[in-house]
């Protein structure tokens, strides 16, 4: 992977991972339905306005494959993501959003996207050893709905998975723009009928309305376009690699914003994440001193 992907991917990374700090702000204010509906209007209206002005046309002969990408991509993780909100705290979710990678290797292996290897597998150890300790998980009440909570996370994180290799070939014969505006404008439609019937038991706060603004046209609607042009260049599993760094970022704006403590393990943890990353996407920052060292004169 060239070094400007990996820069790239590291970006987005710190975006998604303020996702989860907006979810826990927002969910208990909209409820699940009707804040999963405002953050997929709100990236909806943001591409739509890009497509008018890059002069883009909807791709609606490819309405089933959008359908399918922003069922798995979108609508289910966002509902399930902001429903778990409502029991376990952000950096659980972040955590759990790393199996991810799992699903999304062993989905694009057998798409023929992707290839499985020992590097790749012991990247995604290390991966979920360094989160382990970044987000320094403790002992949690069980639950009925922590269980359900957790499970939610896990479809959900799986639902990302699956979708990355369907998304590699959607990027093969439609813009990464056009991609994105499609399957927000449908997964708009699916969470209708849900966000309707919850509307009466909505509240409103301008705090939970800035974090939905916030997750819907940055870690949403922009975020995502930029990730699939990032698609285009790499593979399925590399280009899902920032999963594992998101929760390094959620720990850290929420100690910068929201004053939390920084967990003892962040620094070990980091450097493991960071590691796991490299392994995943084959991305080496000292390549390219090797390279020169052993280039001839």
């Amino acid at each position: 992977m060239k070094t400007k992907y990996f820069l790239q991917l590291l970006a987005l990374s710190s975006l998604w991972g303020a996702s989860f700090l907006f979810i826990r702000i927002a969910s208990p204010v909209f409820g699940p339905n009707v804040l999963a509906l405002l953050r997929v209007a709100m990236a909806t209206a943001t591409l739509a306005v890009l497509m008018r002005w890059m002069g883009q046309r909807w791709t609606w002969q490819h309405w089933r494959s959008l359908a399918a990408i922003g069922a798995l991509s979108v609508a289910m993780p966002f509902l399930l993501f902001a429903w778990a909100g409502l029991q376990l705290p952000a950096g659980y979710s972040a955590l759990l959003n790393s199996t991810a990678v799992i699903f999304g290797m062993f989905a694009s292996a057998r798409m023929g996207e992707d290839t499985i290897t020992f590097k790749k597998l012991l990247g995604c150890a290390c991966g979920f050893t360094g989160v382990a300790l970044i987000v320094s998980l403790g002992p949690v009440e069980p639950s009925l709905k922590v269980v359900l909570a957790v499970l939610a996370c896990i479809a959900a994180s799986a639902c990302y998975g699956f979708s990355t290799p369907i998304t590699k070939r959607a990027v093969g014969h439609m813009q990464p723009l056009q991609i994105a505006a499609g399957i927000h404008v449908l997964s708009l439609a699916m969470l209708l009928p849900g966000a309707a019937y919850s509307l009466p038991d909505a509240r409103f706060s301008w705090q939970a309305l800035g974090a939905v603004a916030v997750m819907g046209i940055a870690t949403s609607g922009l975020a995502y376009w930029a990730h699939l042009r990032i698609l285009r260049h790499v593979t399925p599993v590399a280009a899902m690699s920032p999963i594992f760094m998101v929760p390094v970022f959620g720990v850290l704006w929420g100690h910068l914003f929201l004053g939390e403590e920084l967990g003892h393990g962040l620094l070990l943890g980091g450097s493991l994440v960071l590691v796991a990353s490299a392994l995943i996407t084959g991305f080496n920052p000292l390549q390219r001193w090797l390279d020169l060292i052993d280039a001839k004169p």
